[in-house]
């Protein structure tokens, strides 16, 4: 069956082409090695910690927009945006220093000189370059260094996370703005927090700390949670706050998903019918598949992939009407 078969990663992540991902990574056998394991008791939730620690570094070094994120006992979901142009434009000490900084040498080496080592070598700087806009190599830097921190932790070898991470294209702002509510939602859907607020080692929650500490970026177009600041979205922190709100007491556990009064009014400028955007969020359950947005997108990408069409294309045609 067309569905079942696996897609290589670079047929639905171009290299060297801008993108907006949902990126899924989930622990072997959806076992809780960040979370507080169900059999022994023993609690892993500070690797949670050094997820988030680990997503912020790269953030620093990758050419990537990180819009979204939820880190759970057994998996952890990301929106984000690999902006190959923006390493283009670096020079080639900061690719060199970026590179340093994700691969430290052991020891006493000195970074000066390798940082030289590198710059001197065009052909090596030029794959490192692609490297830190690359979705894959992203990926990989993220889940390589947790696993083995986690393995030395618990004295044994082996997977930690499983080998392929799920990832959906986003192919407009309304998919990139809904991946972001299904992602920010992830702890309440799964019931361990009630309130967005305690929901820690999420996106929402640093949104929500931000605009505490600093009320004017409520009123200011919404940026990147970590990353590069240069991509904007068309709502601003306040307003995605309030939609994502009205969209967890919607959709929240044990509700049939039926539409309340009183949905934000920035709601209406990225969709017509409140009904429609709780159905397109509820989407990333089990409606989308490889590619979320218009019928048309979807119709392109399944051509692309040499396929007759794609899940969610039946989704989208809903949302159309």
């Amino acid at each position: 069956m067309l569905l079942a078969m696996t897609v290589a990663r670079s047929h639905l992540v171009a290299p060297d082409a801008e993108g907006c991902y949902h990126c899924i990574q989930r622990c072997v056998r959806r076992a809780f090695l960040c979370g507080e394991d169900r059999y022994t008791g023993r609690s892993y939730e500070h690797r949670k910690v050094w997820v988030e620690d680990r997503l912020r570094l790269l953030g620093e070094c990758f050419a990537v927009a990180i819009h979204a994120f939820a880190i759970m006992s057994n998996h952890l979901h990301l929106v984000v945006q690999i902006n190959p142009a923006l390493a283009s434009s670096w020079s080639d000490a900061e690719v060199a220093a970026r590179w340093l900084r994700l691969f430290p040498a052991a020891g006493d080496d000195d970074v000066k000189l390798r940082c030289e080592q590198l710059v001197a070598n065009p052909e090596r700087l030029a794959v490192i370059r692609r490297r830190l806009s690359n979705l894959s190599w992203f990926m990989r830097c993220l889940a390589e260094p947790i696993a083995r921190r986690a393995n030395r932790e618990d004295d044994c070898k082996g997977r930690f996370w499983e080998g392929r991470f799920k990832c959906q294209v986003l192919c407009d702002e309304r998919a990139v703005l809904a991946a972001m509510a299904y992602v920010d939602l992830n702890p309440i859907r799964a019931g361990t927090v009630e309130r967005l607020d305690e929901s820690t080692h999420t996106s929402v929650h640093k949104r929500i700390s931000t605009g505490g500490n600093s009320p004017e970026t409520l009123t200011e177009p919404m940026r990147p949670v970590m990353g590069t600041p240069l991509p904007k979205l068309s709502l601003s922190a306040g307003e995605y706050l309030q939609i994502l709100d009205w969209t967890g007491r919607v959709l929240a556990p044990g509700k049939p998903g039926k539409i309340t009064a009183g949905a934000p009014v920035a709601l209406a400028r990225i969709e017509e019918s409140s009904s429609r955007w709780t159905l397109r969020v509820r989407g990333y359950g089990d409606g989308w598949y490889r590619a979320v947005g218009s019928a048309h997108d979807l119709a392109a990408w399944a051509e692309k992939l040499g396929q007759r069409w794609l899940k969610g294309i039946r989704l989208a045609l809903r949302l159309a009407l």
